[in-house]
């Protein structure tokens, strides 16, 4: 009788196993019931889990069931989606709603111009085209010029190139990158976000602290991504003109065309031009360069959203010049002479990229996408009598999948990057070559409670053939303590190699020796420089007399494990050497958004900096960086018309702190500047008429308080002499701008 049983139960086991391990129904169209026609190629998947399965050519399918499954999710293109409770294993009948058949509802909201994401593990926030548009924006340099996060400061007194620093350090501690493929690096840093015009920049999303291992292992104090203006979304024609009274003329036209349902292409040309001298300080030097640059640039984007792909291809020339120097400077007589001092920078660069993506349309949670790019960047520059060229070959790849663990609650992003930089550098007579290559292999993984709780915790393993093999972790934390409140922490280690010359190039611009400590290292005999960087922020937003706002604290420290020191402290020489000691940069930041009455919006913010480096001479404060700035920004539009007519004001103040200034005591006493910089004011504006959507102008002043730093140029009577010196620059040189556009768009 037993082994009747066990026979009768082995024989059933089958059945019993399918009908506790499965669950059955059928998909029909609610718009034909009498007909009891199934969809075939539904998709249907239990609530926050990867199992799914699809509809059969008469609507029925077969999941796989577990007890703790009790939300089914069944969609299809063009219904809505149903999410419904399984109570009993008995098969259902289930009718799709036809989108068409929804009652239309409609929910108008403005978006923010600078929206900060509440959601986001990290500490990121977007600055959108809106912003964008507050000011003359003529280069992605300018472009943070309404943003508390970033500051802009001048590299040197003669080419008026804008440098940003994020946490009170400089660019080439920031990951740039354009489309979430790096762009400003190498040859590129000092000059290299003025490459892409403003009028480009579709949207820019700023993270704080360390970011994602995805892009790479360099990023130490942030993250920078610029997304460019698309085909799809872009005007049909765009056309943006734009003079300023400091002599600056720019146009940007952007083309547009639809090939096909699936493709669309691109046209964008950039070109720009100072022809006019000016001397206001009357140092006998150009307060500006004579510049021209013609950037042209031509994107292919396919989608094709039913089957998952899209893919964006690029190609991009870019030529740029610039004369400064002295006012009678001619470079056809004067160039290699002393007779006048001059300078030019010419640099040509041509750039290539292509990405391909692809979401799984049955599976809409996992997507694998593919990156390449390469770039020829060549600079032929002198100054004075010094002689400064670079090529940089720069190749990157990187290949990421993204999915599930689980069900959604539970992602990752993992990968392979392989990124390969040739550096052919001439500095006056020597020779400076370098092949740097690296392999990696990356893993990053996100959770989500959906409720109070995520974190995000990368890992990738390089090896280099000149940083050698090693790990970077990253980790981002998240947490809301309570209703609108969200805090936030991170920690990273970031690693790069300097390239000393590319980044600190207006050394070259005075008559200071260079000085290099070889302790044989691989890059230019120094060691690679190593960071990590801590982090928090609370965010919490709330509700004042009816109005929204926000308020946000964010206190980060980078803490140098080798960092190369660059030692400005002798006046007649700059020194690149190895950190012997400690160096670690501080930053606190309290800024405030609200919005005082509809369409007038404050935003507002403090920033402390401390910033010190062991140097041979001691522990000092990082020079040319101001300890305290306030920031405010006032913006204010009136309601749009039935044509779509509006004024837009905007108004921004910063207040720059007193800055610690290279020493100089060495320098006969005519040559010689304070210990300290003074505080000082600068006051932008513009104001935007907004004639409909298709055109509008703007007027706008920089610098309105008309702010001039005396003397930029030490020695500049003696411009060959010992003691000239064009690199400390703490304040504008030219004052006061004027400047006025227009814009003009067809959709």
């Amino acid at each position: 009788m037993k082994k009747y049983i066990i026979n009768s139960f082995l024989l059933f086991m089958p059945i019993l196993i399918f009908s506790q391990n499965t669950f059955k129904g059928m998909i029909m169209d609610k718009n034909n019931p009498k007909d009891n026609l199934g969809v075939e190629g539904a998709t249907v998947h239990w609530l926050n889990t990867n199992v799914s399965a699809i509809t059969n050519n008469k609507g029925w399918f077969t999941i796989n069931y577990k007890k703790e499954y009790s939300k089914l999710v069944i969609s299809y293109l063009g219904f809505k989606t149903d999410t419904i409770t399984i109570k009993s294993l008995k098969p259902i009948h289930h009718f799709l709603t036809a989108e068409s058949d929804l009652e239309e509802i409609t929910i108008k909201s403005k978006r923010n111009a600078v929206q900060k994401s509440f959601l986001s593990t990290t500490n990121m926030f977007t600055v959108n085209s809106a912003e964008l548009l507050k000011a003359a924006c003529c280069n992605l340099a300018e472009s943070f010029e309404t943003n508390p996060s970033i500051d802009l400061s001048f590299s040197d007194a003669l080419t008026g190139t804008k440098q940003i620093q994020m946490l009170g350090l400089t660019s080439p501690y920031l990951l740039i990158t354009q489309e979430n493929i790096p762009s400003v690096r190498g040859a590129s840093q000092v000059f290299g976000l003025t490459f892409t015009p403003g009028t480009w920049v579709e949207s820019i999303q700023i993270t704080k602290g360390a970011g994602s291992v995805v892009n790479g292992f360099e990023s130490i104090s942030g993250q920078i991504n610029a997304e460019l203006v698309k085909p799809f979304t872009d005007n049909r024609f765009f056309l943006n003109a734009y003079s300023s009274i400091n002599g600056r003329l720019e146009l940007n036209t952007h083309f547009n065309q639809k090939i096909s349902e699936k493709w669309r292409t691109g046209f964008y040309i950039h070109g720009n031009y100072r022809g006019e001298k000016f001397d206001k300080n009357n140092d006998n030097f150009l307060d500006m360069p004579l510049s021209n640059q013609i950037n042209v640039m031509n994107r292919w984007q396919f989608t094709d959203a039913e089957k998952g792909w899209v893919s964006f291809i690029n190609v991009r020339f870019l030529n740029d010049e610039k004369q400064t120097g002295e006012i009678s400077f001619n470079p056809d007589l004067d160039k290699g002479t002393t007779s006048a001092w001059g300078s030019e920078i010419d640099t040509k660069r041509f750039d290539t990229s292509a990405k391909v993506g692809y979401v799984f349309p049955e599976i809409p949670f996992q997507s694998i996408g593919f990156q390449m790019a390469y770039s020829n960047h060549q600079q032929d520059s002198y100054f004075g009598l010094n002689v400064y060229d670079i090529q940089h070959q720069s190749v990157y790849s990187n290949i990421i999948f993204n999915s599930i663990i689980g069900d959604t609650r539970n992602k990752f992003k993992t990968g392979l990057s392989f990124t390969y930089d040739q550096f052919d550098e001439l500095v006056n007579t020597t020779n400076y070559e370098r092949n740097e290559n690296s392999l990696g292999a990356f893993f990053e993984y996100a959770f989500d409670n959906l409720e109070d709780f995520s974190l995000t915790a990368g890992l990738r393993i390089d090896t280099h053939n000149l940083l050698g093999t090693f790990i970077t972790p990253r980790l981002h934390l998240r947490y809301v303590p309570w209703e609108k409140g969200v805090f936030r922490a991170s920690v990273g280690r970031g690693k790069r190699s300097a390239n000393i010359f590319a980044e600190n190039q207006q050394l070259f611009a005075s008559a200071r020796q260079i000085n290099i400590d070889d302790v044989g290292g691989n890059i230019y005999g120094l060691n690679p420089e190593i960071a990590w960087n801590y982090g928090v922020s609370y965010l919490q937003k709330f509700n004042l007399f009816d109005n929204k706002g926000d308020i946000t604290f964010d206190f980060y420290q980078t803490k140098f494990d080798n960092q190369v020191i660059v030692d400005w402290e002798n006046p007649q020489e700059i020194s690149f050497y190895n950190l012997d000691g400690k160096s670690i940069a501080n930053s606190f930041q309290v800024e405030v958004n609200y919005a005082l009455a509809k369409n007038f919006n404050l935003r507002t913010a403090y920033k402390y900096f401390d910033i010190s480096s062991d140097y041979k001479s001691g522990n000092l404060q990082k020079p040319i960086q101001p300890k305290d700035r306030f920031f405010a920004n006032l913006s204010y539009e009136t309601e749009l018309t039935e044509k779509d007519a509006q004024w837009r004001f905007d108004v921004t103040f910063n207040n720059i702190g007193k800055q610690r200034l290279p020493d100089t005591s060495s320098n006969p006493l005519v040559y010689q500047l304070p210990v300290n910089s003074e505080p000082y004011q600068l006051l932008n504006s513009q104001i935007t008429k907004v004639f409909s959507s298709k055109f509008e102008v703007y007027f706008g002043g920089e610098n309105l308080t008309n702010v001039q730093q005396n003397n930029p140029i030490l020695a500049s009577d003696d411009p060959f002499g010992t003691n000239f010196d064009t690199t400390i620059v703490y304040a504008p040189i030219f004052g006061r701008s004027i400047y006025a556009g227009l814009r003009f768009k067809i959709k």
